[in-house]
């Protein structure tokens, strides 16, 4: 389960609206385009500093959700030689190989030819913000990438994953890319197609995708993506979002969804259509038992170019187990379901109410006192009670550091540099003089809470570690944030 936190005064981001409502069809994004562009150009400034700190490969990518080929599309890619790339900050990707050949990444679905030893740096990226430079009859065909490598001409091609099922229909079907080059494109024709890839000769290295032209109705592997809001209500609130199996839309649901007024956790649940969608055609929502659904009805189209994205609302007065199914209505036939049960929210619940009880335990205690008066009162405690070491007690304490640090898995290197800007020294010189594992990761969160001085809260750390750490690690510090 991934939690999301509240959107950032100031900020903005992709935008959603329920699916009811109109949006332009190729409406860009403007601001929050900007601020994902900013991400991704600290991202590649800091390229050759990250790769020489990280250490261990990231695999727990919320955003990317490279899925296989569905069962009418083979797989024409067994023979490509996997590889797990490093992701870097701001949302890259890093891979070295060290010879010639075809190898596939195995969390983006990219394949890259290359003609000698390189070094291939790329991310993903929002088409909604070149939704003016994709003119019809052509269409986005997969997603968007910007790619870089220490030796452009040693890399020959690049095979893009689309997210169409072509089945019987790939005769009736063009494929292209759209190259964008500064502020204009070039729509560049591709060497070669396949069930769930379209090749790219390079010709140069800047943002590129998949583009395609049809005939005939394109049929898409879907997606449904789940959130929860969170809330003081006892209701149950729900966005789902249907999309297409396409990286850059499902990227930008995350970031419309965290960037949001309200505060959502993911439900994992698997997002996988068992049926193609089919663009033009109509879908329902049906929940069982019976809760408002806004709306009932849907007409599905690849959102990609826009830049709000639609979204069912599903609301439950009572917290009760449920089943959704996404229903064709042509034929009736189920595209997608999963039941729903109180555990798979439950956990962040019961969290929030111990933290509830904890307020109203010590209101019992101090009825004489207003709110207001309360959290003055406590804030003054904090700065002038006993300090032990200089540090003030409102910081984490050793227990309560011991207890995160035995919750981090393999990845603690890389979230200690990433997230708490921890160097790379400091982690070998811990390395050297403790063997212990949470001895090691203790004594690094006791550097970073030194380091802090009197910000070396539990707020802090969860602030610093919400993007990357596990939900068992921010559900503690929560529990610590709630002793005041």
């Amino acid at each position: 389960m991934e939690i999301v936190a509240d959107g950032v005064e100031g900020e903005s981001s992709t935008e959603e609206h329920p699916a009811g409502e109109d949006s332009s069809e190729h409406s860009s994004s403007s601001t929050s385009e900007e601020e994902s562009d900013a991400e991704e150009s600290d991202g590649r400034r800091s390229d050759e500093e990250q790769e020489e700190k990280e250490s261990l490969p990231c695999c727990n990518d919320s955003e990317v959700n490279y899925l296989p080929p569905c069962e009418h599309c083979r797989n024409e890619n067994g023979q490509k030689e996997q590889v797990t790339p490093r992701r870097l900050a701001g949302g890259q990707y890093i891979m070295h190989l060290d010879t010639e050949g075809t190898y596939q990444c195995s969390l983006t679905g990219l394949i890259f030819e290359v003609m000698k030893a390189v070094k291939i740096t790329y991310s993903l990226l929002s088409w909604s913000k070149y939704a003016s430079l994709v003119e019809k009859p052509w269409i986005v065909g997969g997603p968007l990438f910007d790619v870089r490598c220490d030796s452009a001409s040693a890399l020959a091609s690049i095979q893009f994953p689309h997210s169409l099922c072509l089945g019987d229909h790939g005769a009736g079907m063009a494929f292209k890319v759209l190259h964008i080059k500064g502020e204009g494109a070039a729509i560049e024709p591709s060497a070669d197609y396949s069930a769930s890839h379209v090749k790219w000769l390079v010709s140069s290295l800047s943002p590129v995708g998949p583009l395609i032209q049809s005939q005939e109705p394109v049929q898409y592997h879907g997606a449904v993506i789940l959130y929860k809001v969170v809330d003081e209500q006892p209701s149950l609130s729900f966005r789902v979002y249907v999309a297409t199996n396409n990286d850059s839309f499902i990227k930008d649901i995350s970031r419309a969804v965290k960037h949001s007024n309200k505060k959502f956790i993911k439900i994992d649940k698997p997002p996988v259509c068992q049926k193609l969608l089919q663009k033009g055609k109509r879908y329902r929502l049906v929940c069982e038992p019976e809760a408002e659904v806004t709306p009932e009805e849907i007409e599905f189209v690849d959102g990609s170019l826009l830049k709000l994205k639609s979204y069912i609302e599903v609301y439950l007065e009572k917290p009760d187990d449920f089943t959704l199914s996404l229903v064709e209505l042509e034929s009736d036939a189920t595209v997608w379901k999963a039941k729903l049960r109180e555990s798979d929210w439950i956990h962040y619940d019961q969290n929030k109410n111990e933290q509830k009880r904890s307020a109203v335990s010590v209101k019992k205690r101090k009825p004489a006192l207003s709110i207001l008066e309360e959290d003055a009162l406590c804030s003054k405690k904090q700065r002038t009670s006993n300090k032990a070491g200089g540090i003030e007690t409102r910081n984490l304490t050793d227990q309560q550091l011991m207890v995160i640090a035995k919750l981090f898995g393999r990845q603690w290197r890389e979230i200690a540099i990433e997230c708490l800007q921890m160097e790379m020294k400091d982690i070998e010189q811990i390395q050297a003089t403790e063997e212990e594992v949470n001895m090691q990761k203790f004594l690094l969160l006791s550097k970073w809470r030194d380091r802090e001085q009197g910000n070396g809260t539990a707020e802090a750390l969860y602030k610093s570690l919400h993007e990357k750490a596990s939900y068992e690690i921010l559900q503690a510090l929560q529990g610590f944030s709630a002793q005041c």
